[in-house]
């Protein structure tokens, strides 16, 4: 089993910048992939960014240039750096940890952008 506890969000001016925390524990070993996923008001839970065991990394359209995804081996936490952000961020983050053929969600953060 993996615990998932994300952290960082919170209300923020268009333009601003946020970074998000995600940690992980548990039975944490042989994870293949972690990444941030969000979820607008009616909306499907969609993609923001992901990096893999090797170090890649994945990013949505709508925030490539303006984030970057990174990951602390050493403790076990995910994080996504925000910059320039925009109404349209507005969303619950959630931080997802695959290890093997299982996902593991934590609860969400709320990030919500002002105009």
């Amino acid at each position: 089993q993996v615990h998932v506890v994300e952290s960082g969000g919170g209300l923020v001016q268009a333009g601003g910048s946020l970074r998000l925390s995600c940690a992980a524990s548990g039975s944490i070993f042989s994870i293949n992939a972690m990444g941030w996923y969000r979820q607008a008001p009616g909306k499907q839970r969609e993609l923001v960014a992901r990096i893999i065991s090797g170090g890649s990394t994945i990013y949505a359209d709508s925030v490539k240039g303006r984030s970057t995804i990174s990951r602390d081996n050493a403790k076990n936490t995910l994080y996504l750096q925000m910059n320039n952000l925009k109404p349209e961020d507005t969303a619950v983050y959630y931080c997802k940890v695959t290890r093997g053929v299982v996902d593991y969600w934590g609860q969400g953060t709320q990030v919500t952008v002002s105009s």
